[in-house]
C-alpha cells in the first residue's frame, strides 16, 4: 500500500531546501532554533492555504521517508503558544455498566480498561490494558507521531483534565496540553455501550501536526502463549476484511485508507478504531517484541510461573490519524459477541464488525453451527447450570438425528457389498496376474462398477456420513476456541469449555468411544488387518487432537460418538444388522476358521 511522500525528497531540489533550512534556523535560531529543529524532523500535514504562507515560511524535508510538513511562518513576530500544563498527577474515572476506564493526566492515557461483565484468569474482572506491554510502549489513547522526541512530549506531559474523580456516562472527557508551540486537545465522549469517542487536534506554533491516536500494545487477557499467537491485525477496507498474523506485520508501516474499521484483536477481545472520515483516514502499524518469561502462564487456569530465560512474544498495536491533521474516530474495546458486533456499523456503510470473527477455513459452517448453538442456548437451556455445555450436547444430538437416515442407507448399502463381495473377489482373481500398470486392470475396475451398479451399490455410500461429519468436526475446531460466549463457561467439572479439560477426563472416553464406533461399525469390503489398523489409529488421533484442546470439542465428539454407539447397537440388532453380521461371519469362518472379528459384536 502507499505510504507519504514528500515532494522535497524527489528531484534535484532536496539538497537546496536543505541548505535554506539551515541557513533559516542559524538566522532565527536565538528565537526558535530548538522548535525549528524538532519540527524538521517531524512530519506535519500542510495547511490548505500553504501556498499562501507569509513571505519567510519555510519548508522542511521530513525525516521520517512518506511523511510530509509544514511549518508555521518563520519569523520573530509569531507568538507563542501559551503554555496550558497541570500542576501534578490526577486521575479521572469513567464508566457505565459494561466498563470501568481509568484515565491519568499524564498523556491524557487510559491506564486501566476494565470489562465490568469479564473475568480475568484469577477471577478478577477484566483489565484490557496489556500492564507490562503499556509500561514498554505506552497505553490506550496515547498519540504517535513520526518523531520520537515529539511523540515522549505529548505523551509525558501533564495535561489539564476537564474532570476528575468519577464520571457515570454518558459523559465528556477533555484533555488539554501546551508547552513550547505544541498544542494538544483530546476530547472523550462516552455512552451506554462499548464505544467511545475521540476527537484529538494537535497543532505547533498554530500549523496541525500529524499526529495520530494509537492502541500500542496488545490486549490484557494475553496471559499465555497461546494468547499472544492468536494476537492479529484487524481491517476492512472497500469492505473486505483483512486478517494479519504478527509475522506479517511491519512494525511503524503507514497504510492509506479508506478504511472503515481497523485495529487489534486477540481470540476474544478487540480494540477497534471506526473513523469519521474513512476516505482520509491512514493507518500505523506497530508490532514489538516483549519478554515474558517472568509474566506469562503455562496454562490459563494456574497462576504465574517463571520461565527459565528469555521468552520473547509480539505485542501488536495500531495507530489511526487522518490526512487533515484532526482526527475523529470511534473506537470499539470489547468482546467479540456476535450480537454486540453486529449492531456496530462503520461511518456511512452497512457493513458491521461482524468479520471479526474469523474462523478459519470452515468459518460459514462454524458461524452457523455457533448460531444454532445460540439459539438453543437462548431458548432452551438459559437457565441450567453448565448451560453452554448443555447447549453443546443438545447441538450434538440433533445433528446425529439428521444423520440417522444416512446411517441406514450407509448399512444397506454395506449389505448390498457384502452380499457381492464374493462375485467382486472371482473378479479379482482372475485379473491378479496382471500387474497394476497393465491396461488389463481397467477391465477389472469396469467390471466391478458393473456389478455394483446392478446390484444398486453405491460404492461411496459408506462414506457420506463421514464426508458430512468431518466438515462439522473442524468446523467445531475452528470455532469452539474463538467464542468469547464460551470463554470460561463451565460444564461439570470443566472450568472453561474453551480450554483443554483439566482432567483429561474427555480425551480418556473420546478414545474410548472412538475404539467402540470401530468395533461395532461393520466394514464391508475392508481387509481385516487395515481394520485392526484403524480401530486402534483412529482413537489415538482423537485422543491425540483433545488432549490439550478445548474441551467443548471433546464433548461434542465424544456426545457424538456416545450416540453413534447407541445407534448402531440398535441397527445392528434389525434384521438389515443381523444378515450383514451373519454374512460377514460365515466369509471369515471360510478363510480363518475363526469367527472372531473387531468389527461387530456377534
Amino acid at each position: 500500500m502507499a505510504e507519504f511522500r514528500n515532494p522535497s525528497q524527489q528531484g534535484g531540489g532536496g539538497q537546496d531546501n536543505r541548505s535554506t533550512l539551515i541557513l533559516m534556523i542559524v538566522m532565527v535560531g536565538i528565537f526558535f532554533g530548538l522548535q525549528y529543529y524538532r519540527a524538521k524532523t517531524n512530519p506535519q500535514t500542510a495547511l490548505p492555504n500553504a501556498n499562501q504562507a507569509k513571505a519567510g515560511a519555510t519548508q522542511s524535508p521530513a525525516t521520517d521517508a512518506g511523511q510530509s510538513s509544514v511549518m508555521a511562518p518563520a519569523n520573530a513576530m509569531t507568538p507563542m503558544t501559551p503554555a496550558v500544563q497541570a500542576a501534578g498527577e490526577s486521575t479521572t474515572v469513567v464508566e457505565n455498566e459494561l466498563y470501568r476506564i481509568t484515565f491519568s493526566n499524564r498523556g491524557g492515557e487510559a491506564t486501566s480498561w476494565i470489562l465490568k461483565q469479564q473475568k480475568d484468569a484469577d477471577g478478577k474482572p477484566l483489565d484490557l490494558v496489556h500492564q507490562q506491554a503499556a509500561k514498554a510502549y505506552g497505553y490506550p489513547l496515547s498519540l504517535y507521531t513520526y518523531d520520537a522526541g515529539t511523540m515522549a512530549a505529548v505523551n509525558q506531559g501533564l495535561y489539564v483534565a476537564s474532570a476528575t474523580g468519577t464520571l457515570n456516562a454518558p459523559a465528556s472527557l477533555s484533555f488539554h496540553y501546551a508547552f513550547k508551540g505544541l498544542d494538544v486537545t483530546k476530547t472523550f465522549t462516552f455512552d451506554e455501550t462499548y464505544l467511545i469517542h475521540a476527537d484529538v487536534a494537535v497543532t505547533r506554533n498554530g500549523a496541525p501536526l500529524r499526529t495520530l491516536i494509537s492502541w500500542p500494545a496488545g490486549l490484557g487477557d494475553q496471559d499465555n502463549a497461546l494468547a499472544y499467537n492468536n494476537a492479529q491485525f484487524d481491517s476492512m477496507r472497500d469492505s473486505k476484511e483483512d486478517h494479519l498474523a504478527p509475522k506479517k506485520i511491519s512494525s511503524g508501516n503507514t497504510l492509506d485508507g479508506p478504511f472503515e474499521w481497523a485495529g487489534i484483536s486477540d481470540a476474544y477481545f478487540a480494540s477497534i478504531f471506526l473513523p469519521d472520515s474513512p476516505s482520509t483516514t491512514t493507518l500505523v502499524t506497530l508490532n514489538k517484541q516483549l519478554d515474558v518469561a517472568k509474566t506469562i502462564r503455562r496454562t490459563g487456569l494456574g497462576s504465574g510461573s517463571p520461565s527459565k530465560g528469555a521468552m520473547m512474544v509480539p505485542v501488536v498495536g495500531a495507530a489511526i490519524g487522518d490526512t487533515s491533521g484532526h482526527t475523529g474516530t470511534r473506537i470499539y474495546v470489547g468482546p467479540k459477541a456476535v450480537n454486540v458486533l453486529r449492531a456496530i456499523h462503520p461511518t456511512g456503510s452497512k457493513e458491521t464488525l461482524e468479520p471479526l470473527l474469523d474462523f478459519g477455513f470452515f468459518g460459514p459452517i462454524g458461524k452457523y453451527l455457533f448460531l444454532a448453538l445460540q439459539f438453543i442456548h437462548a431458548h432452551v437451556v438459559a437457565s441450567w447450570p453448565g448451560s453452554w455445555g448443555w447447549a453443546i450436547v443438545i447441538l450434538t444430538l440433533a445433528i446425529n438425528l439428521l444423520i440417522l437416515p444416512l446411517r441406514i442407507k450407509t448399512m444397506q448399502s454395506g449389505l448390498k457389498m457384502q452380499r457381492i463381495q464374493p462375485q467382486m473377489d472371482a473378479i479379482k482373481e482372475r485379473y491378479k496376474k496382471y500387474k497394476v500398470t497393465d491396461p488389463k486392470r481397467n477391465d477389472m475396475n469396469a467390471e466391478i462398477m458393473k456389478l455394483q451398479k446392478d446390484n444398486g451399490v453405491n460404492m461411496f455410500g459408506g462414506c457420506i456420513p463421514t464426508l458430512i461429519q468431518m466438515p462439522l468436526l473442524f468446523a467445531f475446531f475452528g470455532m469452539l476456541p474463538k467464542v468469547v460466549e464460551l470463554r470460561q463457561a463451565h460444564w461439570f467439572w470443566l472450568p472453561d469449555l474453551t480450554s483443554a479439560d483439566p482432567y483429561h477426563i474427555l480425551p480418556i472416553v473420546m478414545v474410548l468411544s472412538q475404539f467402540l464406533v470401530q468395533f461395532y461399525t461393520p466394514s464391508p469390503g475392508v481387509d481385516p488387518q487395515q481394520q485392526k489398523m484403524m480401530a486402534f489409529m483412529m482413537p489415538a488421533v482423537s485422543g491425540y487432537m483433545t488432549w490439550n484442546y478445548a474441551s467443548g470439542l471433546a464433548l461434542y465428539w465424544s456426545v457424538g460418538n456416545l450416540v453413534g454407539i447407541i445407534q448402531q447397537q440398535v441397527m445392528n440388532r434389525t434384521s438389515l444388522g443381523r444378515e450383514m453380521r451373519e454374512i460377514a461371519a460365515k466369509r471369515l469362518r471360510r478363510k480363518t476358521g475363526n469367527a472372531q472379528t473387531i468389527q461387530g459384536k456377534r
